[in-house]
């Protein structure tokens, strides 16, 4: 068990903004979900010594999630014995002195592993979304078979969306009944989803500057560490969609490098008498307009010489060409859009509205 917190407390001059950031982590974005990350967050605003040694990662590392991320990641490797312990046991307290003693002993090993890797939120809860809109699209050009491409696909938990159970709260299923992955999602609105069925996926790739693999140990780790210990539903969760990835008889296809420019060569590896669909979920923010007017471009090059489908879950005016619906932009929820390229032709629909990345949907398309 750790001892006192360690580090002078009280922050002043430029550690001040960095406390406010980590305080109104705990104390808002953390309250809803972690109690551990909330006394965490707390005390690393209060250490000045703390905020130092986080303020010696680069500017856009020393964002708390980041950082608890980092820490976690030295927890399970067993580099951290008293936060581990402390998060197993879910005692704040200590997790707080523990999280404050580990970053001042492994200042370096923690902005090592914050510079190098990116958050990971990979969880197939998206697919809610993404099933019934891939449908749609291989309903509209009538494909027999597709292959999925996911753009910043981090591990790819969204190429299996074919594989995973969700019911819908209306009595509504979708997916693989028998999964060890069964989602959930909140129908908005009186209209039911299409209950059609997914094709066979004949090809599964994934696009990131730099994707996970999670047959990897390391790669697998930090995937976990991008959770907080104390949500044990989630952590199971992650769990069994890793265990889907790493049984899979194909494993997907990984590309690592600029999407822009790898896009051609994604949809050249899916076979030629099968529809490629691309996916993108709440990636295309951060690319700038130019970069996302530049990606629709690509698309359209893909698609010479066969029918590609773009299926998108982004925020209001954030995925070009996808009607608004007049909705405003930062409206607190996102557009479903398809778009179909085939020969000269684009045809784009926003065929739904969706909250909390899934969990809430309302369909639109006739």
């Amino acid at each position: 068990m750790p001892g006192p917190i360690a580090g002078r407390c009280v922050p002043g001059g430029r550690d001040r903004t960095l406390a406010q950031v980590y305080r109104r982590f705990g104390e808002v974005d953390a309250a809803q979900t972690s109690p551990l990350y909330v006394s965490v967050a707390v005390a690393l605003s209060e250490c000045e010594d703390a905020l130092r040694a986080i303020g010696t990662a680069p500017p856009r590392k020393r964002h708390p999630t980041v950082i608890l991320a980092a820490l976690h990641d030295l927890a399970l490797a067993g580099r951290a014995p008293a936060l581990a312990a402390a998060y197993a046991a879910s005692d704040g307290d200590a997790a707080a002195g523990a999280a404050i003693d580990t970053l001042l002993r492994m200042t370096d090993s923690v902005v090592d592993i914050a510079s190098r890797r990116q958050m990971s939120t990979i969880e197939a809860g998206r697919c809610a979304v993404l099933y019934p809109a891939i449908a749609e699209a291989v309903h509209r050009v009538g494909a027999n078979t597709v292959g999925l491409i996911d753009v910043c696909c981090s591990a790819g938990l969204n190429l299996n969306v074919d594989r995973v159970g969700i019911r819908y709260s209306n009595g509504q299923t979708l997916g693989e009944p028998a999964s060890a992955v069964q989602l959930s999602s909140a129908i908005v609105g009186d209209r039911p989803i299409p209950i059609r069925a997914m094709p066979e996926v004949v090809a599964r790739i994934g696009v990131d500057l730099d994707p996970v693999d999670i047959t990897d140990a390391d790669d697998a780790r930090w995937v976990r560490a991008c959770l907080s210990p104390d949500q044990p539903e989630r952590v199971a969760r992650l769990e069994a969609e890793m265990m889907l990835t790493a049984t899979a008889t194909a494993p997907a296809l990984l590309l690592q490098g600029d999407p822009l420019k790898l896009l051609p060569a994604a949809v050249a590896h899916v076979p030629v008498d099968a529809l490629p669909v691309i996916m993108t979920t709440w990636a295309l923010s951060k690319f700038p307009l130019e970069s996302r007017l530049r990606f629709l471009h690509r698309l359209d090059e893909a698609a010479a010489g066969r029918a590609v489908a773009w299926v998108s879950a982004e925020g209001v005016g954030v995925a070009p060409a996808i009607p608004t619906l007049g909705d405003r932009r930062a409206s607190g929820h996102s557009i479903i859009g398809l778009a179909v390229f085939e020969g000269s032709a684009l045809r784009t629909e926003a065929i739904g509205r969706c909250w909390s990345q899934g969990r809430l949907l309302a369909w639109l398309a006739h």
